[in-house]
This record gives C-alpha cells, structure tokens and sequence, in this order.
C-alpha cells in the first residue's frame, strides 16, 4: 500500500440549496479528499492550515478515519477558511456570496517528514504555488502526482498554474474548465492540448453526466448514477479526486487500466457526497453501501452486444 499526501482546505462552509440551509459546518477539499480516500484505509496525510476556531471535534473526525493530521497548522488567534455559497434551482449553477481566506490567505505548507517520500500526491484545489511548494518539498518524485484546478486560477494565476501542470501527471478539471485552459471547444482536441502542457493523463470531470478519462490516444467514459435526489453539491468533485486517489494508493497500479477502475470508484463515492450536506453523508457512509452502489454502477455499464 502506497503512502498518499493530500494537500486541501479544510475549512467552514455555509450551504444554502433549494432544500434548506445550513449554518457553519465542515468543508474544503482537503477534508472532502481526506473521507473520501478513508474508505480505501489507506496511509494519508493530509497538509492544509486553519484557525483555533475550528471545532476540535472535526479534527478528531479526521484523525478517526485513520488520516494524519501532522500536516494541518493551527492558527493560534487565527480564523479558519470561510465560504458561503447559494445554489440555484439546478444545482449545477450557484453563486459565492462570501470568501473569507483568512489563515489561507498566508498559508506556507508544511509537509511532515514521514510524508515527504509519499507514492501518491493530490494537489487539491489550492493557489499554484501553494501546490508548487509542495512539490518542492517531497524528497523523491512521487510516482503519481495529480492536480486539481479550478478556473479562478486560470483567470487569475495563469502563469503560475501552467508551472504546476507542466510538473504533474494527472490533472482533474471540468468540462467548462478544460475548455478554457485549452481554447478548444472539443473536449477530445481539449484533452489532447492539455496532454502538451504535461500531464499524461487528463480527467473531465462532467458533473451529472460522468467523467472522461484520456491517456494518449486512449479514451475511458465512466457515467453518473442516476440519483432520484441531489441534496448538495458541494465538495462531490473532491469526493471524486478523494476516491480517484485513495483507489490508486491501495492497489498500487497507475496504469490506464486501473485508473478506469479509480474513476468508478470516485464516481461511486462522489454519488453519496450529495446526498445530505456537507460531509454528513461521508461521516455515516458504510462499506456495504459503496459495495451494493459499485454493483449498481457495474450493472449500469456492462452489456453484451452482437456484432453483424
């Protein structure tokens, strides 16, 4: 089993949907990352910062699902990463009505020792050169290294951003994202642009419509299950990248085979996410639940078929 770092906020969010609301609870994508790759038990760390205000219980939350907290600097007099955001009707769409970066805004990541040689490194979603620092940090390039992004660094810290890309072996975007990075509308000429700024590996993420795995010339689609309800969105896309990751840390296979399997895996996950707030779901989620959705999504997927 391969050791994985997870680098993310662990932060307060504040949910509003058009099922009700929310007061301050857990989130951030390294929390979300962390529970997600819990469900493989495997070694994880997880690097992040936040204030004395966060809720000592949320920690241990952590710490119970057998991740490292070593790496999460506390902020004495310091205030943890806040985020409030307003969902619209869809659900695919809301607006961020509140960011406050606060122990982020200088946050200097400290990876811990025993991490420094991990096999397997998610970058969440975080500034380049936060991600960047990171890398500099390990003391043998991992044998994986994925990055997510987002299109605020796109907008914001291109050249930065392009830095950490060049430097990774996977990255996870959206569709609406990758389309922006790459300038093609196409998500096939996307993935293959994107392949040329270095990662080899390019996943699409395309909300409740799947997610796209490219490698070269090869090309895997894995879909959504269907729910019959999506009750928050928030953090479902760091459930994927948590079980994306966690799967490959387990097996210790990186090949394009395996990585079919670890999209399924984070999209299994990643189903549950969203079906109560914030990291409820994720907190009460039993192995025989993952194992009776996986046959779901394995009956979903296979077929037989005659060729004339």
């Amino acid at each position: 089993m391969s050791k994985l770092l997870i680098v993310g906020t662990v932060a307060f969010d504040e949910i509003e949907t058009p099922f009700g609301k929310t007061g301050k609870i857990l989130g951030g994508a390294g929390t979300f990352i962390g529970l997600s790759a819990s469900h493989f038990r495997v070694d994880a760390a997880i690097v992040s910062v936040v204030g004395d205000d966060l809720p000592e219980e949320y920690l241990e939350l952590l710490e119970d699902r057998g991740i490292d907290i070593s790496g999460i600097e506390v902020v004495h007099g310091g205030k943890t990463f806040y985020w409030k955001g307003r969902y619209h009707n869809d659900l695919n769409s809301r607006d961020t009505l509140v960011t406050e970066l606060n122990t982020l805004a200088d946050f200097q990541p400290k990876v811990p020792d025993a991490y420094k040689d991990s096999a397997i490194l998610m970058l969440g979603n975080l500034h380049p050169m936060v991600q960047l620092s990171v890398l500099e940090q390990m003391t043998s390039r991992p044998k994986l290294t994925i990055l997510d992004t987002m299109n605020f660094w796109m907008d914001n810290s291109m050249e930065d951003l392009m830095k950490v890309i060049a430097k990774v072996d996977v990255i996870t975007i959206n569709d609406e994202e990758a389309r922006q990075l790459s300038g093609e509308y196409s998500l096939v000429k996307a993935a293959q642009k994107i392949h040329s700024m270095g990662p080899k590996y390019v996943v699409i993420k395309k909300g409740e419509h799947g997610a796209l795995l490219f490698n070269d010339d090869n090309i895997f689609f894995a879909p959504a299950l269907p729910l019959e309800e999506v009750f928050d969105p928030t953090g479902a896309g760091d459930t994927f990248a948590g079980g994306f990751a966690g799967y490959l840390a387990k097996h210790e296979d990186i090949s394009f085979e395996s990585m079919k399997n670890a999209i399924i895996y984070g999209s299994n996950l990643a189903s549950f996410c969203v079906e109560k707030f914030g990291t409820q779901r994720m907190e009460s989620l039993t192995r025989g639940e993952v194992e009776t959705r996986l046959q779901q999504f394995k009956n979903l997927t296979q077929f037989e078929i005659e060729l004339t």
